[in-house]
Order: C-alpha cells, then structure tokens, then sequence
C-alpha cells in the first residue's frame, strides 16, 4: 500500500474506478463513486462468534470495504495475513482500522504499522484517546497524533482521529475537536462521525466545510431524539444528502462507513437493512 502523501483526488478515484462502485446520488458534471463500507463494531457480536462468516455475509450484502476495530489489535502477523487473504478473494479493501491509545504510543506503535501494512490499510485511526479532560489534554491528544503520523508516514500510513461526543463538548469554551484539527497535519485524516456530531447539536455539514480535504472518511450513524441511535440510516436527523455533498466537493471523501450501535432487528440484518437505505437514498 503506497503513502497517501502524494496522492490526489483525481488520482485516487482513478485507482478505485476499476471496483464495483455505488453511483452518488450528486447532480453535478463529474459523477464521483465513493466506495460504501461497513465499521464492524456494528456487527461485533457476530464477529466475536465467526469472524470470517461475518465478513463474508456483509461482503454478499454488498458492502465494498470493513473497517476493523480495536480487538484487531490482538492478532498475530500470520492472522492479519489470513484476513487479508480473504479480503483479497473477496474483492473488497479494508482502508483503515479503529485504535486504542496503545497503537499511538512508543511500545505500540510499531505492531499497528505492522498489522495495517499486512491488510493494506491507509489509516490507523484513534477511535480513543484514553482519560482527558483539560484543554491541555486534548493538545497533548493532538501532538500524540502528530508525532505518531510521522513515524506512520515513514511506512506508508497516515493517523487518523474519530470523534465522539466528548469532542463537541467545549472544554473552557473550546471544543476539542477543533483543538485536534487546529493542532494536527493536515494529512491527519478527521474521520466524521455523524451521530454524535447531530447529537450534540453542532452541524456535521459546516465541520465538513471547515475542514476541507480532512474529512476522508465518515462514519454514516444516524440519530433521532426520540430512539437516540437505535435507529436506521436515514432514519434520524442527519441531513444526508447535505452531507454527501460538502464531503464530496470539499471534504476530501474517499470512503463511507456505515455504523451502527443496534436497532431493533438482529446486527446482520440491520447493516443489511442500512446498505439498501443507503443505495436508495444515492439512486
């Protein structure tokens, strides 16, 4: 996998032209095709019970790409390799993995590169950063990440940081997701998570506008003040098609991953149920 270093937009959906792609739903000259993937916390007890049938089921719906999470961590280098080899005969890609704060440490970082360099990923994302709490906390998170993704870089990676609420709490009238974009390269990836964005009352399509070329993936998880996140995509708040089109103008998409904490239907079928939303909203 090479370094997304120098790798532009137009160069970037040359490479992923060739894959089965979902059309976007833009009206605009160029169609652009962003692949639709799955965060596998969505189906993790499924997972914990048959890791490979699980991913094959979500490939059969589907789904283009995974994204693994934390527990990955625990594989050996000879796992990651039977994981990639079934992606491969799969045909679909896992681009990044969800991360503790030990995959962005001296002792741990190491293992990380090493796991995503086997299944051929291009960002290891923060999906924790442990116990903060200070302004000063949260730039100590940042400069953790910047000093990670320059290790990262030299192996073909970037870091990558996903929000939850927490970050759009301000913390002495600072939100701490603005301290980690102001403080963090901008070849950082801010992986957008939608829900909790709309959850907390700030809007997911201004963030995108104000941060354009780092929001190279978003997390599609729904919310509605009435059921929270048990509901499915495009069931809650969110404004999709807004969304969809400030990250695809500005935002630097490369990649969607539906998530979901649960819904009143088993986890296959409501990340079966989400795909088909999704494809209808883009159609």
């Amino acid at each position: 996998m090479k370094t997304h270093d120098n790798l532009s937009r137009r160069s970037f959906l040359g490479i992923i032209a060739a894959a089965p792609l979902v059309p976007s739903a833009l009206a605009s000259a160029a169609t652009i095709h962003i692949p639709i993937g799955l965060e596998l916390y969505s189906v993790r007890d499924d997972l914990k019970k048959d890791l490979t049938g699980t991913v094959r089921a979500v490939v059969k719906m589907g789904y283009q790409c995974v994204e693994f999470y934390a527990p990955y961590y625990d594989w050996t280098p000879d796992e990651a390799r039977q994981m990639r080899k079934e992606l491969d005969s799969l045909g679909v890609r896992c681009y990044s993995t969800h991360n503790g704060p030990v995959s962005f440490t001296p002792d741990g970082i190491h293992k990380a590169i090493e796991l995503n360099n086997i299944l051929g990923t291009r960002y290891i994302v923060m999906a924790s950063p442990g116990k903060v709490s200070t302004v000063d906390d949260w730039k100590k998170v940042a400069e953790t990440l910047d000093r990670a993704n320059k290790t990262m870089a030299a192996h073909g990676l970037h870091a990558g940081y996903h929000n939850h609420d927490a970050e759009w709490k301000p913390v002495d009238g600072l939100k701490p997701i603005e301290i980690i974009a102001a403080n963090t390269d901008k070849s950082i990836m801010l992986q957008l998570d939608v829900g909790t964005c709309v959850e907390t009352g700030n809007d997911p399509v201004a963030w995108i506008e104000k941060n354009p070329g780092r929001i190279r993936s978003i997390h599609l998880k729904d919310w509605s003040p009435q059921n929270g996140y048990k509901v499915l995509f495009g069931e809650g708040a969110a404004p999709w098609k807004k969304i969809f089109a400030a990250a695809e103008s500005v935002g630097g998409v490369e990649y969607y991953l539906i998530e979901q904490e649960g819904s009143q239907y088993p986890e296959l079928e409501t990340v079966e149920r989400c795909l088909k939303a999704y494809k209808a909203l883009r159609a």
